[in-house]
């Protein structure tokens, strides 16, 4: 979500990343074999069009928490995992951009604001289904959703975003998660609330192919980035970076070895 200039303030004031030593107080990580090889991993985050809020054809929301986020959850996959991967840092490209078929995995932020052209959504669909992982965040309520769903299904109108179990793969091939709750953004610190735009309930969703694997991850109603933004500041709870930075590492996993 988007921050004021109060809240820069409060993070300039914060103190080291302490928090680290917390969030790698779980034990209940699972190092999958194939996945302690030597890999090269960059943070890819999608930039995308939208109406209202283009300049020269693109839309500001895909930028929203960058590139704060991106960076820290780098620096949170280095320390809260036992796992070699190079990191080659972070980047932000479009769709249409032959690089991104380079990279396994794409992050988009405010997606309840994207617009697809019909050949940013070829290129999407022919990323995926390449072998591609996209995982979605920061999008709330009814509307956000009605516009993700329709954009979505410009990309994929053969399948339908389903809610996933606890039980699903993605939530333990790393660390073992055993409850999907509510991570909010900072908007907790002012106001108490975990919910933003009436999304009140979390829901983690997923599009998968038609042999299974999943492609597209949804966090919807949830707000991964702000966690990782701001998981320095010791106001914010600690059960919602840690878990924050756990899904992202599974997510990381699992699309560099599905």
């Amino acid at each position: 979500m988007r921050t004021s200039g109060k809240i820069w303030l409060l993070i300039a004031a914060a103190g080291p990343l302490s928090w680290l030593a917390l969030a790698a107080g779980s034990d209940h990580h699972q190092p999958q074999e194939e996945g302690n090889q030597d890999s090269e991993f960059t943070f890819l985050r999608l930039v995308y069009s939208g109406p209202g809020w283009a300049r020269r054809g693109w839309s500001w929301s895909w930028q929203t928490d960058y590139p704060k986020a991106d960076l820290q959850f780098l620096y949170g996959l280095e320390k809260l995992s036992d796992f070699t991967f190079v990191s080659s840092g972070n980047k932000a490209l479009s769709i249409l951009d032959a690089e991104v078929f380079d990279y396994p995995f794409l992050y988009a932020v405010e997606v309840g604001r994207m617009h697809l052209s019909d050949q940013e959504a070829s290129k999407l669909r022919e990323y995926l289904l390449r072998g591609g992982f996209l995982v979605v965040d920061d999008f709330h309520g009814s509307w956000e959703w009605n516009n993700f769903y329709q954009q979505i299904k410009k990309v994929f109108p053969e399948y339908e975003p389903v809610d996933l179990p606890l039980s699903h793969p993605v939530f333990h091939c790393y660390y073992d998660i055993d409850e999907l709750i509510q991570i909010p953004g900072i908007q907790y610190l002012f106001y108490g609330k975990t919910w933003e735009k009436g999304g009140y309930d979390a829901r983690y969703m997923g599009i998968m192919d038609e042999r299974g694997r999943l492609m597209v991850m949804i966090n919807h109603n949830v707000d991964l980035g702000d966690a990782w933004e701001w998981a320095e500041v010791e106001e914010y709870p600690r059960k919602y970076a840690n878990l924050a930075f756990q899904l992202g590492i599974n997510y990381i996993v699992y699309a560099m070895t599905h």
